[in-house]
């Protein structure tokens, strides 16, 4: 027991140091998305750091861990696959597709792209879980412009602030990437979420730089309705 609470320390010290030399200027402690209707931004975080450990909380919880990589392992995978093989004979993804999970802590969505033929995979959550997650934060993705073919979450609802989590998801998506999110309408999250959303709306005012594909029902682990954006071409002045 002793030897599993220093390496949650040590995993939360090394990862709050990170966020603290990757972060080129502080996020601030406010968020422009408060005043979208239909989205509540939810109060209690006096500073980013305090976000950070809350998240923290659930990512290194010991239980948690060992039924993410045990029990809900194939299960989880074989829901996930179902999803992008969907995805697939809607040709919003393909095996060619360089693909993105956001918040993917163990790396079951990873496994699952891979699973469908989407070898170019790669995850991004707080905790790396090697070889198919990366550490990184949400909000201030790691990687370059235009990454990715295709960028996949289900962890909207953890957003501090959900505009910087959408801008990093357009600005990493090449013009013509799509974005599928999962996300619960119907019914509230659990108690590390930062933010409740009530409809679709506040997601089409938050993807400046996308159209909207489509919005579906899902039954995803507590989330009912997938979201399809597509980035827009750039367009340039003549």
């Amino acid at each position: 027991m002793k030897s599993k609470s220093f390496i949650a320390f040590f995993i939360l010290s090394t990862t709050l140091l990170f966020l603290y030399i990757s972060h080129k200027t502080p996020l601030p402690t406010t968020t422009a998305a408060a005043a979208i209707p239909d989205l509540k931004i939810r109060p209690g975080y006096t500073t980013y750091e305090s976000y950070i450990h809350h998240q923290l909380n659930k990512t290194l919880n010991p239980k948690l861990r060992e039924i993410w990589k045990t029990r809900d392992w194939d299960r989880k995978i074989r829901v996930f696959a179902g999803f992008f093989g969907d995805l697939k004979q809607k040709n919003l993804l393909s095996n060619s597709s360089k693909a993105l999970s956001v918040g993917a802590r163990m790396g079951q969505e990873v496994e699952a792209l891979k699973r469908v033929g989407v070898s170019d995979s790669i995850g991004l959550d707080l905790v790396p879980s090697s070889p198919l997650v990366v550490r990184g934060d949400f909000h201030h993705q790691p990687f370059d412009d235009g990454s990715f073919d295709f960028e996949f979450s289900n962890v909207f609802d953890h957003a501090l602030y959900p505009e910087k989590f959408v801008g990093e998801i357009e600005r990493t998506l090449r013009p013509g990437g799509v974005c599928v999110l999962h996300v619960a309408l119907k019914r509230r999250s659990d108690k590390y979420s930062a933010n409740d959303l009530f409809s679709v709306e506040p997601l089409k005012k938050l993807f400046k730089r996308s159209e909207l594909v489509h919005v579906r029902p899902v039954d995803g682990f507590g989330l009912d309705t997938e979201v399809v954006f597509r980035r827009k071409p750039v367009t340039r002045a003549l």
